[in-house]
């Protein structure tokens, strides 16, 4: 198993220039040491000193991890602009965006409990990633078959499937096609930067 800040960079930190200052500014918002923000978010300072300046791209887990410590939403973290609290999302207004291999558009307005995600996964990407943090997830499948693993067991989903599962039990997901998966995925945040964090890696060493 591996942490989330060893995985590796799937493209240049050039192509997405707005996440470095974005990260450094909400984790200043929140009132945030480098350390203890890494600390929260199962990383080491020096990896998210990287990541703030733009000397590493982040990948979905770190996002999703980051997002929580600072209480906000993945499409901030990316400078995205989705109109607040807007009950429609229009597909022409879901761009897609690329993290750590993964493919994912907003399938949600940002400032609310819950983060929707259309997500892609290629087959053999982020498949050792194990995470663990507090709050729900919810996970339907479109396309392909998803092995998901809850602590010790593992599940194979198929298209119609759907899991619903506290994010407290360590999780894994991985495609298990060559043509990977799609799938929609909802997940809560937390809405305090300043609550307890426990993401993190199952095993292996931390830097």
């Amino acid at each position: 198993m591996s942490s989330p800040e060893s995985e590796p960079s799937a493209r240049p930190a050039e192509s997405l220039p707005a996440v470095a200052p974005q990260l450094r500014s909400l984790r200043r918002r929140a009132s945030l040491t480098l350390e203890t923000a890494a600390r929260a978010a199962g990383l080491s300072p020096a990896h998210l000193s990287r990541l703030e300046t733009g000397q590493r791209q982040p990948s979905l887990p770190m996002l999703l991890a980051l997002a929580r410590v600072y209480g906000t939403t993945v499409s901030e973290l990316l400078g995205e602009t989705v109109a607040d609290r807007d009950a429609i999302v229009r597909a022409p207004d879901m761009e897609p965006t690329r993290a750590g291999g993964w493919t994912y558009w907003q399938a949600g307005a940002s400032g609310r409990g819950m983060q929707a995600l259309r997500v892609r996964v290629p087959h053999g990407s982020q498949g050792d990633i194990v995470r663990v943090h507090p709050g729900e997830e919810w996970l339907y499948v479109l396309k392909g078959r998803l092995r998901l693993r809850l602590g010790d067991t593992a599940h194979l989903l198929a298209p119609g499937d759907s899991a619903h599962f506290d994010s407290l039990t360590p999780h894994r997901i991985s495609a298990e096609d060559p043509d990977g998966l799609e799938l929609l995925f909802v997940h809560t945040l937390l809405q305090s930067p300043t609550a307890a964090m426990c993401l993190g890696p199952l095993t292996g060493d931390m830097p």
